[in-house]
């Protein structure tokens, strides 16, 4: 298989549309092999019709998706069966497991490889030796890890929650839950699928890439054959494989049709381009030379939402910047992350009161996005986000 620099892939819309339907606008569905309606914008859109994929503008998905962040996070302990379960139930159209190894080389949901905040791995005196200091992407980390635990050995670990001080009704489900493999949660996205008669969509991301190469556990070959058991490796599989770094995202291209994501957060650099010594950051990336190489290799940008919509020094919103227009004339779709219903996770114009774990108004949040022109939101409580998403759309 050749990677989209030499046989561009056509992006193709999650919501069911034809790229060409996107192409000719809201509501136009033009017949295949049509020539546009005379005038400036036709001729635009024919040109961009003959462009190479990656160089196509798109325009916002008519109905942006919602992705359970971790599941559904904001209720359940996250990377569990039963965040994700819970997360379709409330509507989301995908779930995100982050990816890590166990020492034996089997993928496993968690948000980092280090688990003493999100498992009760610090109760079992079985590990106490376990526990160490290792250098992660440059940073010092002390803890238990995955790659230190056969799959069995981790099967003997509960999940927890990980933000107890912020949502103490989670902590009820402390120690119910085991950590899943990636196999578990692709079957539930299956059996989910057939069950509510919608196509649930998995948004994998491989933590730490560089590092796992480092010592021996790669991820990208065990999940894309994962992904190509369950017939998820083709262009019109609804699955997003994410990574904050590039290069493995790039060495992916090459090697599946399915769609492609690359991270972008606030501040900072991917640390694989760090490691290699280049001064690329992720403002870099975001810029309009930047996009437009980010588009050779993925079809999807997956922005932190401080990117989207930024904020001044008191918190406030600043106003949209240009980020989604530049990315949709990229031919990339934008998804930002992370929604959280709870006040310190928001701009002071969404917050209600002062207490910060109090409930904010996040549907304004949601429906700020989305007016920013955004494809999609990573969100900790699916419902709400599905609930300011319909509405938007109704109303639109």
């Amino acid at each position: 298989m050749t990677s989209r620099k030499t046989s561009p892939r056509t992006l193709l819309p999650v919501a069911g549309l034809s790229a060409l339907a996107l192409l000719a606008g809201p509501g136009l569905l033009a017949p295949a092999g049509a020539r546009p309606a005379g005038g400036a914008g036709a001729l635009e859109q024919e040109r961009a019709a003959q462009a190479p994929a990656a160089e196509r503008p798109v325009t916002q998905l008519r109905t942006p998706v919602v992705v359970g962040h971790r599941g559904a996070s904001g209720y359940r302990p996250e990377h569990t069966l039963a965040s994700y379960r819970l997360a379709v139930q409330l509507g989301a159209d995908y779930i995100e497991p982050d990816l890590v190894p166990t020492k034996d080389g089997v993928l496993v949901a968690r948000h980092e490889n280090e688990i003493s905040g999100t498992t009760d791995v610090a109760e079992h005196p079985e590990f106490a030796d376990r526990r160490t200091t290792k250098t992660i992407d440059g940073r010092e980390v002390t803890g238990w890890f995955t790659e230190d635990f056969t799959l069995r050995e981790l099967r003997t670990l509960r999940a927890v929650e990980r933000l107890p001080q912020v949502r103490p009704d989670n902590t009820r489900y402390d120690g119910r839950f085991r950590v899943p493999t990636f196999t578990e949660v692709l079957r539930l996205a299956r059996k989910a699928s057939r069950e509510t008669g919608r196509r649930i969509g998995v948004a994998p991301e491989t933590k730490h890439p560089t590092y796992f190469d480092s010592i021996g556990l790669s991820l990208e070959e065990p999940m894309l054959r994962e992904l190509k058991r369950f017939g998820l490796d083709e262009k019109r599989s609804k699955v997003l494989i994410q990574s904050f770094e590039t290069t493995n995202l790039k060495q992916i291209d090459r090697l599946t049709e399915a769609p492609v994501e690359q991270l972008v957060d606030a501040t900072g650099a991917p640390y694989d381009l760090v490691a290699a010594g280049k001064d690329t950051t992720y403002a870099d990336l975001v810029t309009p030379a930047g996009l437009a190489k980010v588009a050779r290799y993925a079809d999807w940008l997956g922005p932190n939402k401080d990117v989207v919509l930024p904020r001044d020094a008191s918190g406030a919103l600043t106003g949209p910047s240009d980020v989604v227009d530049d990315a949709h004339a990229a031919g990339l779709r934008v998804v930002v992350f992370t929604v959280r219903d709870e006040n310190q996770f928001m701009a002071t114009d969404f917050r209600t009161g002062t207490d910060p774990d109090a409930k904010g108004d996040v549907f304004a949040e949601v429906q700020a996005f989305l007016d920013a022109g955004v494809d999609g939101v990573f969100a900790d409580h699916p419902d709400s986000a599905v609930y300011a998403r319909d509405t938007w759309v109704a109303g639109r």
